[in-house]
């Protein structure tokens, strides 16, 4: 069900809810945290709302979503909700804010977050340079960005390592779990022998392979190279390689002196990402590490 509440306050919206509940039977008991989304005029909202309603089902939630609109026009708040099938396993409040209003989305936000429940605010499209600095930042203990699309991830990210604070994570980050994974189990086979480098090739815009060059130059401490070409992993060993690499058949791992392993290989989807994200609202140090660690990749053209 979806109901428009136009050219409305928080106190209608509050009171559509609760009248929502009663009649629909939707109730709020189970709810785990409170998920705002944070958007702008024309980015995709169809597409936060649908991946926030995928991962509500793994982490039923409130979502809070916030478009904003042109501030030069009226202060003016305008709502849409959304409950049962239109809404996962979440409650969805949409809020436009058009002129001022817009500048102020904490104050709008702030009646609509469920008691006494973890706050995480998710920015799909365009993020302040500070997450936890910015308003609904401030409200959250863990503040997700999505570094995926930036067609120059090297500044964004290098931005990101300057702006962390405890909470912070990305969706580019959660992509390659499953690379992390994979190459982790690899290396508890024998023989463990000392690695001496290692480099990570891929499409010059994947945000995820600069964050595993990243993980790789601060886990390991070791010489890491970043080259832009196909799809592929590779640790250098004192008397071998390592590597790990995607191609038609799915991925591909190689060691020297064991058989080839394969392994199936898909493109995480936002909702995958964002489900994992959700999982743990702790600080995510490993993340903070591979930021940091980006400093000591050196990155090269392909030949």
């Amino acid at each position: 069900m979806i109901v428009d509440l136009p050219d409305t306050t928080t106190e209608e919206i509050s009171k559509k809810i609760v009248s929502l509940r009663r009649t629909g039977g939707a109730v709020t008991l189970g709810r785990v945290l409170s998920l705002v989304i944070d958007l702008d005029d024309g980015d995709h909202v169809e597409d936060a709302v649908a991946a926030s309603n995928k991962a509500s089902r793994e982490h039923p939630c409130r979502v809070i979503m916030v478009v904003r609109h042109d501030r030069s026009e009226h202060s003016r708040l305008d709502a849409e909700l959304r409950v049962g099938g239109d809404a996962g396993a979440s409650e969805v409040v949409v809020l436009h804010l058009t002129g001022r209003l817009a500048d102020h989305p904490h104050a709008v936000v702030t009646p609509f977050l469920l008691p006494d429940t973890p706050v995480v605010t998710w920015w799909p499209g365009r993020a302040p340079a500070r997450p936890s600095d910015a308003p609904l930042g401030r409200l959250a203990s863990r503040r997700i960005t999505d570094s995926r699309r930036s067609g120059d991830p090297g500044a964004l990210l290098s931005a990101r390592r300057v702006g962390y604070a405890p909470g912070d994570t990305d969706l580019a980050w959660a992509a390659i779990t499953q690379w992390r994974a994979m190459l982790v189990s690899a290396l508890d086979r024998p023989p463990h022998t000392d690695i001496v480098s290692a480099s990570v090739t891929g499409p010059h815009d994947l945000a995820g392979l600069d964050l595993f060059a990243g993980w790789l130059a601060s886990a390991l401490d070791v010489p890491v190279t970043r080259v832009d070409g196909d799809m592929s992993v590779t640790l250098v060993r004192s008397d071998g390689e390592l590597s790990m690499s995607v191609g038609p058949e799915g991925g591909v791992l190689r060691s020297t002196g064991h058989p080839d392993g394969r392994s199936h290989w898909a493109r995480r989807t936002t909702a995958e990402c964002l489900a994992e994200e959700l999982r743990s609202l702790d600080a995510d140090e490993v993340y903070e590490s591979a930021l940091h660690g980006l400093s000591g990749v050196t990155h090269q053209e392909r030949h």
